[in-house]
């Protein structure tokens, strides 16, 4: 690009002499974004997020040769450094928080906004905007179980949403119907094969931590057989890596291209943009009107004064503290706890801070605390058994129901008595003598046996 190569020969040359190469770049670069603008097919955000990108460091480059360093490459470090201060992460905002590279290359420049994409994009803020918000909600307070993993593999976090918006919402006892399980839903065999238990009373599946452990295991292999490519992972991850393999080469073909997308099941052509789209919208909620409420996730736990289900506590905490109420929270974060089974007395929950004081103000005593004992302890009343019917044998009455295989002649037959006078009774036209099965024929006094 122009202003790329301008702002690099800017950097180590006379300042007087090249910024005049620079000025012109940078409209040139302006002209070329406003005629994407104006083109229907062009991808806007991406145009719109390389010209922020190439101002930031034409931004970033003026502060470093204002400076007394005689090395340019050090004052664009320190310029960087003074214009992002290293602040702690507990103090950032959510999508600051955001891990920018994936193998060494800015997320925004890996996800490729392409119509695809903008079509997911639309999903998730239309009627999927409820599971989106569900979605983050429920990450916050797992946030403290998930993150460092992937912050200590050097992934985005935008990713992992993307994942868990599409996966499971959030809920740590998600399963699918084809038996993946978990926040991120392993399958059982692939489960295995990175170390997850699923013997004895517990299925790691459903522990947050090691599930995503689990996950960046997978996608760091995932990333060395498909050269980095991060929708071929996301392919792989949904469609199995030996398919998507053998359409791509190994890498040597994009997710999009013909041969590779559309030979895969139209479930993972469509689980890809959707993951795309989530952690797009996680980096830029602000440019498509999407507000992630600010929740305060600090952990926290509580022990329990007496027995108590985390039905019990969802009820008796009710709202205080989180207008959604707190049952799914308290069932993520105590994952081996069945949610209607009394949990011992000195038992300690793993909780939120807030959820902490709502168990303080609600549940050690008062009327909440006993509705909720009297709600738990009650059960619907079993159904009546209905009298048994009396099986059908075919005849029932002065009627004949007909069964399958069965014809006219076939019943009269049965029934000794002939077939004329059954097909009168019931208006049947020779010589076909048409029935159809469950038709109730009517039957004459000939063809009525002891």
């Amino acid at each position: 690009m122009a202003f790329e190569k301008a702002l690099g020969e800017w950097l180590h040359a006379d300042q007087e002499a090249d910024e005049d190469a620079l000025n012109s770049a940078r409209r040139h670069l302006d002209a070329v974004v406003a005629a994407c603008v104006a083109e229907s097919g062009c991808d806007t955000a991406m145009a719109l997020a390389a010209q922020s990108r190439a101002l930031e460091r034409m931004q970033l480059a003026l502060v470093g040769r204002r400076a007394d360093d005689s090395s340019d490459e050090v004052l664009v470090e320190e310029a960087l450094v003074d214009a992002h201060p290293v602040v702690p992460l507990a103090q950032l905002p959510e999508v600051a928080r955001s891990v920018a590279l994936l193998k060494g290359r800015k997320l925004d420049d890996v996800i490729r906004v392409n119509e695809a994409v903008k079509a997911s994009i639309e999903e998730w803020l239309t009627w999927m905007r409820p599971n989106l918000l569900d979605t983050h909600e429920n990450y916050q307070y797992l946030r403290h179980r998930m993150w460092p993993v992937y912050e200590s593999a050097g992934l985005p976090e935008a990713l992992l949403f993307g994942l868990l918006a599409k996966e499971s919402g959030g809920k740590v006892h998600a399963v699918s119907r084809a038996g993946a399980a978990g926040l991120l839903q392993f399958m059982p065999a692939t489960a295995s094969r990175y170390g997850l238990s699923l013997n004895g009373s517990f299925d790691e599946r459903f522990d947050a931590r090691r599930i995503t452990e689990a996950n960046v295991a997978y996608f760091n292999d995932q990333f060395r057989v498909f050269n980095d490519d991060l929708e071929l992972a996301l392919a792989a991850y949904n469609g199995g890596e030996g398919r998507v393999g053998r359409l791509a080469g190994g890498g040597g073909h994009s997710f999009w291209e013909p041969r590779v997308y559309n030979a895969l099941p139209p479930e993972t052509r469509d689980y890809v943009p959707m993951v795309l789209a989530a952690a797009w919208l996680y980096l830029h909620p602000d440019d498509y009107g999407l507000v992630f409420p600010v929740i305060d996730a600090s952990p926290s736990s509580i022990t329990l004064e007496h027995a108590a289900s985390i039905n019990e506590l969802a009820v008796c905490m009710g709202q205080f503290g989180n207008p959604r109420g707190w049952f799914r929270t308290l069932r993520n974060l105590n994952p081996r706890t069945q949610a209607d089974t009394r949990i011992a007395e000195g038992t300690t929950l793993d909780v939120p801070k807030a959820a902490a004081a709502a168990y303080a103000a609600r549940c050690r005593s008062g009327l909440l605390a006993a509705r909720s004992v009297e709600l738990h302890d009650a059960r619907k009343p079993l159904a009546a058994r209905s009298p048994q019917r009396p099986r059908r044998t075919g005849v029932a009455g002065k009627t004949h129901v007909v069964q399958k295989g069965e014809t006219l002649h076939s019943i009269s037959k049965r029934l000794g008595c002939a077939a004329a006078p059954v097909a009168a009774a019931n208006q049947l036209r020779p010589p076909q003598y048409l029935i159809r099965v469950g038709q109730r024929l009517q039957l004459p006094a000939a063809c009525q046996r002891a």
